[in-house]
């Protein structure tokens, strides 16, 4: 037909110069998916912002009234916090960051069940990879904000306020703890059957490892047994650290910041186990989501 020109014959048209400027851009598709994914969460809470509300309260009761519990404490009792809600506060802000995060499989297992993964599945994407990466993204910045607020709660409530360098080295590390965790939690969501499975795990995991975590109550005050386990738990690489930058305005990398029975952990020494944490927490899941996107 005249005047109709094929997208064929207007590509043959073209020199190799031009032919190259309108070849796909695997980076670029993959960003716009990966941000298309990520303001759908994003609307999501707006419409339900109750989800945010929720986990800014809730962290902000612990830090009150835990804090109002052991507010008659003897000083030197917690160590070198001048009271229980400077103690406090660095065990409930990696609380809440990796509560979040380990609840980051929950839209996923929903998405799976009412059928909206199927049809992502099935889309024309770059890479399906883009519907994990946004999860992650979009759980990062929710526990971000949270941290935000217990930052500027605990302020107000005498824990004190860290410097913009001790502010930045924290948010490295729940970036890092945030990560490892939303990256199991979205194992969990394609590997498990239904919302109840991924609901109880949730419930299982979530309470022990506070417990068996320096959150509470510092090393010294546990059993032997409960010592080795907290000095295990991931979550203690992220409390003791941040505890010490609240305390310590002249740390450094090589600063003690926790005396665990096995060994003394550096800060350097527990930014490097956070960053192990993650990347393995992440390999572990590849193999599982490659094959889910198959």
């Amino acid at each position: 037909m005249t005047g109709t020109t094929t997208p064929s014959s207007s590509n043959l048209s073209l020199s190799p110069s031009q032919r190259e400027t309108i070849q796909p851009n695997p980076v670029g598709e993959f960003l716009q998916e990966t941000l298309a994914l990520t303001r759908r969460l994003f609307i999501q809470l707006q419409r339900r912002p109750s989800t945010l509300v929720a986990g800014v309260i809730q962290p902000l009761m612990w830090l009150i009234l835990f804090g109002a519990l052991f507010q008659n404490a003897p000083k030197g009792l917690f160590g070198e916090s001048q009271n229980y809600a400077q103690f406090l506060g660095a065990g409930v802000i990696v609380f809440t960051a990796f509560a979040g995060a380990l609840n980051a499989g929950l839209p996923v297992m929903f998405d799976r069940e009412f059928g909206f993964l199927n049809r992502l599945l099935v889309a024309p994407l770059t890479t399906r990879f883009s519907i994990v990466v946004a999860s992650a993204i979009f759980m990062i910045t929710m526990s971000f904000i949270q941290t935000g607020a217990i930052v500027a709660a605990g302020a107000f409530l005498g824990a004190g306020l860290p410097g913009i360098p001790e502010l930045g080295l924290i948010a490295v590390m729940l970036f890092l703890l945030v990560l490892g965790v939303t990256g199991l939690s979205l194992g969990l969501a394609f590997a498990l059957p239904g919302h109840v499975e991924l609901i109880a795990v949730i419930f299982v995991t979530n309470l022990p490892l506070l417990f068996a975590s320096t959150a509470l109550a510092p090393l010294s005050f546990m059993p032997s047994w409960l010592q080795v386990v907290a000095s295990l738990n991931p979550l203690s690489y992220a409390i003791e650290p941040i505890r010490y930058l609240y305390l310590h305005a002249d740390w450094s990398f090589g600063s003690i910041v926790m005396q665990a029975p096995f060994a003394n952990i550096s800060l350097g020494g527990a930014i490097g186990v956070l960053f192990g944490f993650a990347i393995a927490a992440l390999l572990v899941i590849q193999p599982l989501l490659r094959r889910r996107f198959a």
